[in-house]
């Protein structure tokens, strides 16, 4: 089965508005694309399930009726995208379904309540969609069996709970005419194996043979420029009897800047491994983890370059060409929303943009990451952004990143002067630093401004408190240290405690002495923990 397809993340602080993603789907049917996945973990109102959806900004059933046939229209299918196990933490929080709630965000497998709730949830669907397609997530369920589950029925075999689960799941999408796919990760992860290796990788038959038939398997993996990886681990997924699926990514989940450079050059690597493999459905996937700040068309390119990858064009010029062509914009100019990250290398998901957006100047706990040197990329960044702002249909995305340059510039080593002013007792420095935060705070405000204009031309009004809460702690945070700093210069306090501290290298949880992914950011305020 040939497919083209995104896959949309309308879950993670962001509601799409029906007009945004109408002109969403104008994009996509000028690339090529056949098929859009709208995901939505509890953001589809669900009748008899109250919660769901509740204070979201949740779609109606009427909304994505009218987003299929205008879909249809384009040529493309709209396909439901849900949750069945894990990343449901937007239900779980609710008392009401504690009692199926294994632990964390991880539904109770095997109780007839949870087989309750994903029935009306596949009945909603099938009223609101037309397709015979859906995505039954069951993805990153790394506790499931260990929490309620494992109190009821003891340290049982988690993978053949799983597969119990799987097949209770599959029959209720066959009850109502839907042909399920699924993330195929945890199978790996039960047993044990890697999910991203350039060796070939051994399931049991048992395994093989429980895998409900009706069932395609999606490989997902946006984290790799390897060949080798995507052509051991589809050979490792084809012991499957089952349909095959890749997923890659289109970056611009970890901040408000994209990483479409990026984004390409793994996906002509995938690409290329699932022609030479004969996988032929596609899947480029847009997720919004913790808040959704970038735009919705801010990886245009890297969707492109997908389409064009999949057609067997792999002519970087010629590709480039054709997006101006169809959006009226250099390609190139395009990919300049990629700049304020790129510090350390064209090709990298690192982004400092978000994690020293939201850095406190005075803790510095991510200060031993700033490279002082590199402190002009933002300047840079700005003017190549600058020269867009006022494009017709893209403009605003580009004054939103213009203006996150402009804080950047003082921000991003505001923490690492002040401790040195400080440490130095270098009292002229620390006052002109005094008018730093002035105009710092000026700037943030600004930002704001531009990302709220941002917001409202594509997402509904439900998931911005979350922004309002962040940016709300870093004005505050920007005044109280100005204050603190005007007292000091002016003999008021005799020390600063927060400064006397000395910063040591900071390591997150995977060993890097960077903070390249979002979860680690130190906003005090997070959509969730997914």
């Amino acid at each position: 089965m040939k497919n083209l397809g995104v896959m949309l993340d309308c879950s993670r602080g962001a509601v799409y508005t029906e007009a945004a993603i109408k002109k969403y789907i104008d994009a996509l049917g000028r690339m090529g694309y056949n098929s859009l996945q709208l995901y939505t973990e509890d953001t589809i109102l669900v009748e008899g399930e109250p919660y769901f959806g509740y204070l979201r900004g949740a779609y109606s059933i009427d909304e994505i009726r009218r987003i299929a046939e205008y879909a249809k229209t384009h040529g493309i299918e709209l396909i439901p995208a849900v949750q069945t196990l894990a990343h449901l933490k937007g239900v779980t929080r609710w008392n009401v379904y504690s009692e199926i709630t294994d632990t964390g965000n991880i539904l109770l497998m095997g109780d007839e309540c949870t087989y309750r709730l994903i029935d009306n949830i596949f009945a909603a669907c099938r009223k609101a969609y037309s397709t015979d397609r859906i995505n039954i997530g069951m993805d990153e369920a790394y506790l499931v069996g260990r929490g309620k589950y494992a109190d009821v029925h003891g340290n049982s075999d988690r993978m053949a709970a799983m597969l119990d689960h799987l097949k209770r799941v599959c029959e209720i999408a066959e009850k109502y005419g839907f042909k399920p796919m699924m993330w195929s990760d945890m199978f790996f992860r039960i047993a044990g194996l890697d999910y991203y290796s350039d060796k070939r990788r051994e399931f049991t038959k048992e395994v093989i043979d429980l895998v409900p038939k009706n069932l395609d398997l999606i490989y997902w993996d946006y984290y790799s420029c390897d060949y080798g990886i995507y052509d051991a681990t589809i050979k490792t997924h084809k012991q499957f009897d089952n349909d095959i699926v890749f997923a890659g990514g289109a970056w611009c989940w970890s901040g408000i800047t994209p990483h479409n450079k990026y984004s390409i050059r793994n996906n002509e690597s995938a690409i290329k491994a699932c022609k030479a493999n004969g996988i032929e459905d596609i899947v480029i996937t847009e997720w919004k983890d913790d808040g959704a700040e970038s735009s919705l068309f801010s990886v245009l390119p890297a969707l492109m370059f997908a389409a064009e990858n999949y057609r067997g064009n792999f002519d970087e010029n010629d590709i480039k060409t054709k997006f101006e062509k169809l959006f009226v914009i250099f390609c190139d100019g395009f990919m300049a929303l990629d700049m304020p990250d790129l510090l350390d290398s064209e090709y990298t998901n690192a982004n400092p943009t978000k994690y020293m957006l939201f850095a406190d100047p005075f803790l510095g706990w991510l200060d031993s990451t700033v490279d002082i040197t590199k402190s002009n990329a933002f300047e840079k960044a700005k003017g190549e952004t600058d020269q867009y702002v006022s494009n017709n249909d893209y403009g605003y995305i580009f004054r939103t990143v213009s203006a996150l340059c402009d804080v950047m510039s003082m921000k991003y080593t505001l923490g690492v002067r002040t401790r040195k002013a400080y440490k130095e007792k270098d009292v002229i420095a620390l006052n002109d630093l005094v008018k730093v935060y002035d105009e710092l705070y000026k700037r943030v405000e600004t930002l704001y401004d531009a990302f709220t204009e941002q917001w409202n031309r594509e997402c509904k009004f439900n998931g911005f408190e979350h922004h309002d809460a962040r940016y709300g702690n870093l004005l505050m945070r920007i005044k109280h240290c100005r204050a603190i700093l005007k007292d000091y210069v002016s003999g008021k306090i005799k020390n600063i405690d927060a400064l006397d501290e000395d910063i040591l290298p900071f390591n997150d949880q995977f060993g890097n002495t960077v903070c390249y992914i979002p979860w680690v950011s130190n906003a005090l305020i997070k959509y969730s923990d997914d």
